[in-house]
């Protein structure tokens, strides 16, 4: 294997699969350009400093323990399932469709006689969650057995007494016609190091500055930006309209009779609060999408 140190570079893992696409435009809004071809595991990016390479999630941790890679994106299902040693550097709140974490859970068919886990005893339960699966019901107490899933694990629940799932918003069990039992797990993305990386000085700063901007990222994701001018004698009427939670920024104007105020929104609102805006007076009301958001 090559020496990454005296290259001077630190290897980025991406994770590749559902979360892959999400995780690539979450880069992009950070400020990392990726190129990826169908055909190649290892993406370009726009960093001479970082080395691209795509594993599936479920294997990032495992390498990222062993060095193979410096640093990783992955959800903490993984990690606790692979019982990895790494450096949970921070939590990332993103999922495959929005920015919430996904659940795995303990479901059946609809028409199934289980309501509760302990009326799975002595059945046979399939996942790609092995070890917390097995867990969970030893620590309830209940006799199952638990079968690896080689996907499509929706499918093996009419097979099978029970699956444990992934489940972001859970139209996919319910199109299956599948009902929920129980929620063994909720997981979100993390970024992880391996933590000889972490305790390499260089290292350690590249990774920091990963993760500041991902949280930027995602600070900013599902925000926009408005900016607006606004007569003095209207100023305090603009701003009951917003968001208790946000403290606009107002500037002074060349004119002593006017005010410009800058303030970031869920983009859920904006389409709302613009015309309320401009009937309390606001003008020049501006409008943007945000990259990232350092607090």
């Amino acid at each position: 294997m090559t020496d990454k140190r005296r290259e001077g570079k630190l290897v980025l893992g991406v994770p590749k699969g559902s979360l892959q696409d999400s995780t690539v435009e979450l880069l992009q809004r950070a400020g990392y350009r990726l190129s990826i071809s169908a055909r190649s595991y290892f993406p370009s990016i726009d960093d001479e400093d970082i080395t691209a390479i795509m594993f599936r999630a479920q294997e990032m941790s495992r390498y990222v323990e062993d060095g193979v890679i410096d640093v990783g994106i992955t959800g903490s299902d993984w990690i606790a399932e692979n019982e990895s040693d790494v450096v949970e550097v921070t939590e990332l709140v993103y999922a495959k469709r929005n920015l919430q974490p996904v659940r795995w859970v303990l479901a059946v068919p609809a028409e199934s006689a289980v309501n509760a886990p302990e009326d799975i005893a002595g059945g046979i339960v399939a996942t790609e969650l092995v070890n917390i699966t097995r867990k969970y019901f030893a620590d309830k107490g209940i006799d199952v057995k638990v079968e690896f899933s080689w996907g499509a694990t929706e499918v093996k629940a009419r097979l099978v007494d029970a699956i444990v799932d992934v489940t972001e918003t859970g139209s996919s069990l319910r199109a299956n016609r599948l009902r929920i039992i129980d929620t063994i797990l909720v997981s979100t993305p993390r970024l992880i190091a391996n933590t000889g990386a972490w305790s390499d000085p260089w290292k350690r700063e590249k990774i920091e500055n990963i993760a500041l901007l991902l949280q930027g990222a995602i600070s900013a994701w599902e925000k926009v930006g408005l900016k607006m001018n606004v007569r003095r004698k209207d100023l305090q009427d603009v701003i009951n309209l917003l968001p208790s939670e946000k403290s606009p920024t107002v500037s002074d104007l060349a004119d002593p009779d006017w005010v410009a105020l800058e303030v970031v929104v869920p983009e859920r609102i904006e389409r709302e609060m613009v015309p309320r805006l401009k009937r309390a007076g606001a003008t020049g009301i501006i409008t943007y999408p945000l990259n990232k958001v350092i607090s």
